[in-house]
């Protein structure tokens, strides 16, 4: 894209589109992520919207936005803080102005800065003319009115025309930082390919974005971020739902397994069940039940009839999901778990983010009910992470829960496309027909290495057994309450979760002189890593280290948090991992917690840093609970004190 403007090279930049949850945001914003991602940026996504379908318009609980970091060198999130903001209406921009640092750029769609609109959100004047926004740069753009007057040659209708000032400002905010146009062109032209008008309006706004960015005199500069130089590779930009439906398809094809996906939709894991619902071709079975324990149950069933049998949910599915993990662990039938944890508890906060589940994961359930736990760190880990938990599964013949998040699922970034000889195939292992003469199956004999029984298909010849929720004998399988029997069984399958092998933990401590250890799992490791590596531009000594294996852990974690004299382990939930450290190891983990349905930010992280370095980590830590309960309480006596 070309312009007389001159253009301003930059190393990063952090734009957030915001709008009314019909603005089309989150299709604004993945369109540039894929400009961003086939020009070879490196980049890191995430989306927030509201939980409600249709939020009031023009409301704070309305608000639907969409972040993405784009970088000429490696990065771990997707910023702390917008340079950019693109507010399609006020409740936009009161919902996220405070994120914005001084000196950013506030580009404003004026026509929907209308005095009822002002009013909705609590607007007394308009921030655009009061003199409120005067630490910003502030575009003013009527994005309606150019967008109706661009789209006026498609003849489409007035109201389908408006819906269209989203490409407007996808067009503007691509002449700004010098993005390609044609794949998105030919993005709307296939997406809209049953309504051409539509399509032609959504083309039109879209050059009327460009053309207006490159014809007013409002902007100085056009920027350029660079490609950035990643490990030689294909790419593409993935989301963690996708990723992780990939990893099961893979999964499939590795162990020779058709794939089976009995689940219930449930917000934010429903996209893993879109996905794989399109690759049938690989032999992969999708059956949305009724509710969720009917899609465990059959994926169960699938599981026992020779298929790789996957569930997916939220929390408040993962709940009732409960009993039928227990039947798998009583019967030691291989079963892929996928938990999107959400903000809980109940139905809590469908659409965001948190890291509660962890302990629902390892314990509950009833007895003593040992299972896997595997945690990716990103959206692209994902993969790897499906399917590392299918071959656990099948070769320990467990059930394997693999905690995802919100911010994982939703959020972006490019994905290096593995070699499938880089894989490794999987052995499910399953018992071969046997002549009728030979002396009965034992199902529950063990491999001495892995302690798993071995698996028989029903009806296969010579293999007939039990199978069921009831204790059984050691061995034959046949039913016992024999107390000797039970604890036999019982310390059996944990030593089959124990004995499951899982790397070492890997410790980034460059200098080998740090005393203080931050340590994370799941979506903390982008926040944790950008804290990390600017504290240690600033001079400050700090190592790092992220858990994947969940259940069991690496054998050599007690070692390595002992080597520490500080260890902090920010979580998003009130410091699950950090209760199960700190009685493992009886080492004094430090939690960090945070519950508010967002990711952390590097910055904040940076502060914990330093608070733990100056002594100061848990006083900073208790205000948070000291701060909520005066909340409640000022509250509670009607705003006084």
């Amino acid at each position: 894209m070309t312009s007389g403007t001159q253009a301003t090279k930059l190393e990063r930049v952090v734009i957030r589109f915001a709008g009314d949850s019909g603005d089309g945001m989150q299709l604004t914003g993945d369109r540039f992520t894929h400009e961003a991602a086939a020009f070879g940026n490196d980049l890191a996504t995430q989306p927030n919207f509201p939980a409600e379908i249709r939020a009031p318009q023009g409301t704070l609980p309305g608000v639907s936005s969409f972040q993405i970091q784009i970088a000429d060198y490696d990065i771990l999130t997707a910023g702390d803080h917008p340079d950019v903001l693109v507010a399609m209406n006020p409740a936009a921009l009161k919902a996220n102005v405070a994120d914005l640092p001084r000196g950013a750029t506030i580009i404003a769609n004026t026509d929907e800065f209308t005095k009822r609109n002002l009013s909705k959100v609590g607007y007394e004047a308009d921030p655009l003319t009061d003199g409120s926004l005067d630490e910003f740069t502030v575009h003013q753009v009527a994005m309606t009115t150019l967008t109706l007057g661009a789209v006026e040659p498609s003849g489409v209708s007035k109201k389908d025309g408006a819906r269209a000032k989203n490409m407007f400002a996808l067009g503007l905010l691509s002449w700004m930082y010098s993005r390609p146009v044609g794949a998105t062109e030919d993005f709307l032209r296939e997406k809209f390919s049953k309504k051409p008008d539509v399509a032609e309006a959504n083309i039109l706004a879209f050059k009327a974005g460009v053309n207006y960015g490159e014809t007013t005199e409002a902007f100085a500069s056009t920027y350029e971020v660079a490609k950035a130089t990643l490990p030689a590779g294909t790419y593409r930009q993935i989301t963690g739902n996708t990723a992780l439906a990939y990893g099961v398809v893979a999964a499939g094809q590795l162990a020779n397994l058709p794939v089976f996906v009995g689940t219930y939709p449930i917000t934010p894991a429903s996209d893993i069940l879109h996905e794989l619902s399109k690759h049938k071709n690989f032999g992969v079975t999708t059956f949305q039940a009724e509710d969720e324990i009917a899609g465990i149950g059959a994926a169960l069933g699938a599981a026992l009839g020779g298929s790789l049998g996957v569930t997916s949910t939220s929390g408040p599915g993962l709940a009732l999901k409960s009993e039928a993990i227990g039947l798998a662990v009583m019967t030691e039938l291989p079963l892929l778990i996928i938990d999107v944890q959400r903000g809980g508890p109940s139905t809590g906060l469908p659409t965001k983010t948190e890291q509660s589940d962890l302990l629902q994961a390892m314990f509950g359930r009833n007895g003593e009910c040992p299972v896997a736990v595997i945690a990716p760190k990103s959206p692209a880990d994902c993969f790897d992470a499906a399917v590392e938990a299918a071959r656990i599964a099948l070769t320990y013949r467990t059930p394997v829960l693999l905690l995802s998040d919100g911010a994982i699922a939703n959020g972006s970034e490019p994905w290096s496309i593995p070699s499938v000889s880089d894989l490794g195939a999987i052995d499910p292992g399953f018992e071969p027909a046997t002549d009728p003469d030979e002396h009965g199956f034992a199902p529950y004999s063990r491999d001495p290495e892995t302690l798993a029984r071995p698996l028989a298909v029903p009806g296969t010849p010579g293999r007939e057994h039990r199978i069921g929720g009831l204790e059984k004998a050691d061995g034959s399988g046949n039913i016992s309450y024999d107390p000797a029997n039970h604890d036999l069984m019982t310390r059996l399958r944990q030593a089959k979760i124990d004995r499951i092998t899982v790397p070492d933990l890997e410790v980034d401590d460059p200098s080998g002189e740090a005393e203080l250890l931050l340590i994370g799992w799941g979506s903390s490791y982008g926040p944790i890593g950008e804290a990390v590596r600017r504290a240690r531009r600033a001079g400050k000594k700090v190592a790092h280290a992220h858990l994947r294996h969940m259940n069991p852990f690496p054998a050599n974690l007690g070692e390595v948090l002992k080597r520490y004299e500080t260890v902090v382990a920010p979580e998003m939930n009130l410091g699950q991992m950090a209760l199960l450290l700190r009685a493992k190891y009886l080492v004094d983990v430090q939690s960090v917690t945070k519950m508010m349905g967002l990711a952390f930010s590097s910055e904040e992280l940076v502060g914990v840093i330093t608070a733990a370095m100056d002594g100061t980590l848990a006083e900073w830590e208790q205000a948070k609970t000291s701060g909520a309960l005066a909340a409640a309480t000022y509250r509670s006596n009607g705003g006084t004190r």
